[in-house]
């Protein structure tokens, strides 16, 4: 049977949509951001990104109004390595039906041109009891994997909540991003584990883990900071004891709970962090991202840590299907310098802020650290008022700016 006319027409019109939407290049945006980053006009993927055949059935026998059957609510929290000069992402994509998988999108340029591969990727089965998974982080380990790290999410057996939830951390290794080795679950102590990160080096002969100990799944209460601990071996991976490695701080941007980003990356002053951090307010839990660095001998040592955050929600940022939220579990940084942060705002689409490697660097190690209480935030001022001022007469360009 022949498609009818108006299928036809609908599918053409979704073919041209969609090829659109893909070929659109991404200038950035003309605002400076914090730490030298730059943002873009576009999102990087969302979910009209998503391939139409993973969405529609695109039969007009079993499907004459060409209607969606299998939709897409959202695309976000992505972790990215550099793979065969590409930049890939493993991208989350959340389904009409609220179930999150898994699928790599790769791009030449890194800000544009994203193209999912053929197939989102099929994580082995652990347990019939496993519902969710979610927000990868990649790491390129030494030993030569590419080991991914995500939430895997339960009902809480112990609970009468249908909305009560357990969360532990599921592992996979791959050489290509396309076969997936699933490793048991990591092992721990805690009731709940989010946001586990892999260091990317041996510490001690031993695989370092950035991790997120916590009771409850949602509120963190007084368990809500990031830690750090040791394992033997991947296979499986068991924890040993877990410290603290930075913690909440009241009236902070990190005063609710904070978390591990992505992998740090390794540079000659020390290991280089984006992290997110959380507080509550009246529109809810505000997310956004900070950074800081660690020791390059002694990753278990933050040497460098700027007050206030690195990235906030803007504009458009800040509405969505969670609002008030940037969230990011991917950091690349390539052979000539340049760094690529991936986040996703407010839960529903995924973009990209570039710097340097130098930039953040310096942005880290020279912003002042958070004076805690407004009389000492006002002497920081203060501070470098005098200072600018001190500047006066050196040339007509500072005195412009100073006199604006």
């Amino acid at each position: 049977m022949r498609p009818s006319e108006s299928f036809t027409n609908r599918l053409e019109q979704l073919v041209s949509l969609q090829q659109a939407h893909l070929s659109r290049r991404n200038a950035p945006l003309p605002d400076v951001a914090l730490g030298g980053f730059l943002r873009y006009q576009n999102p990087v993927l969302d979910r009209k990104s998503v391939p139409l055949s993973w969405r529609y059935d695109l039969n007009s026998e079993t499907n004459p109004f060409l209607l969606e059957r299998l939709g897409i609510n959202a695309v976000l929290n992505a972790g990215a390595v550099e793979l065969g000069g590409k930049l890939c992402v493993v991208a989350r994509i959340e389904g009409a039906d609220r179930k999150s998988f898994f699928a790599v999108a790769e791009s030449d340029t890194g800000i544009d041109g994203f193209r999912f591969r053929s197939k989102p990727i099929q994580i082995p089965d652990s347990d019939p009891g496993e519902t969710n998974l979610y927000d990868m982080r990649l790491t390129r380990h030494e030993d030569g994997w590419i080991y991914g790290i995500f939430c895997s999410e339960r009902h809480d057996p112990e609970s009468q909540s249908v909305s009560a939830a357990v969360a532990n951390c599921g592992i996979v290794r791959t050489k290509n991003l396309e076969e997936w080795e699933r490793l048991p679950d990591l092992q721990h102590q805690s009731r709940q584990q989010r946001n586990v990160v892999l260091h990317p080096e041996f510490v001690e002969g031993k695989y370092f883990l950035y991790t997120r100990p916590m009771e409850f799944f949602m509120t963190a209460g007084s368990e809500g900071g990031l830690c750090w601990a040791l394992s033997e071996r991947m296979d499986p991976c068991v924890l040993g004891p877990q410290q603290t490695l930075d913690k909440q701080v009241y009236h902070t941007i990190k005063e609710g709970k904070l978390g591990a980003g992505a992998p740090p990356i390794k540079t000659s002053q020390g290991w280089l962090h984006v992290a997110h951090a959380v507080r509550e307010c009246a529109a809810g839990m505000r997310y956004v991202l900070y950074a800081f660095m660690c020791d390059l001998k002694d990753p278990s040592k933050i040497t460098h840590q700027p007050g206030g955050y690195l990235l906030a929600p803007m504009g458009p940022e800040r509405v969505g299907d969670v609002s008030n939220v940037l969230f990011s579990n991917g950091l690349v940084s390539r052979e000539d310098g340049r760094l690529y942060l991936y986040y996703a705002s407010s839960d529903t689409r995924l973009h990209v802020a570039t710097t340097t490697v130098d930039e953040l660097v310096d942005y880290v190690m020279k912003t002042p650290v958070d004076g805690l209480r407004t009389h000492a935030c006002v002497e920081q001022r203060l501070g470098l008022i005098a200072r600018n001022e001190n500047l006066r007469g050196r040339d007509a360009l500072t005195d412009k700016a100073l006199a604006i």
